[in-house]
């Protein structure tokens, strides 16, 4: 796989020099991350709610690390021992340490995590905070009135 240079991009675009690093990130790290496989999927219901499936098979709960920092969700699996008292004919199960990183975007939050039958779902929420809600400014109205328009999470004020 050939790699590509960003620097130029970095020269050339003021303000955008997150976007390159992020560009940069996932093409360094795609083609060597390949264990545990994992799923991304949005919920049906609600489309700001989102999870993260890892297939953990052979990682009992004390061996998993989930830690989110400065917009970076990381899961690390370590096996502790128990390498010398097992002698294997074949080996399908992997069973090695991983580092997994997932780059969230803005205002997305880890609600929970579970493990249940080898895959480790981690629950995902985008609350967006009240100043950025789009709202409905009624003409000649002062600020204070002004309605919410996602009608899904709140109703709209009734105006008197």
């Amino acid at each position: 796989m050939s790699s590509f240079d960003f620097s130029p991009l970095y020269r050339t675009v003021v303000g955008f020099d997150r976007m390159a690093s992020l560009i940069d990130t996932a093409q360094r790290l795609d083609g060597a991350q390949g264990y545990p496989p994992y799923n991304i999927e949005q919920s049906v219901d609600d489309e700001n709610a989102y999870a993260i499936e890892l297939a953990v098979a052979g990682f009992a709960e004390t061996d998993l690390d989930i830690e989110v920092k400065e917009g970076q969700l990381l899961v690390v699996g370590k096996k502790e021992g128990g390498e010398d008292a097992r002698k294997f004919l074949h080996r399908g199960i992997a069973e090695r340490g991983f580092i997994r990183r997932f780059q969230l975007a803005d205002h997305v939050v880890v609600t929970g995590a579970d493990l249940k039958n080898g895959l480790l779902r981690i629950e995902l929420k985008r609350e967006l905070p009240e100043a950025m809600k789009p709202r409905k400014i009624s003409i000649g109205a002062d600020a204070a009135s002004a309605r919410v328009i996602d009608a899904k999470t709140r109703k709209a004020p009734s105006a008197a």
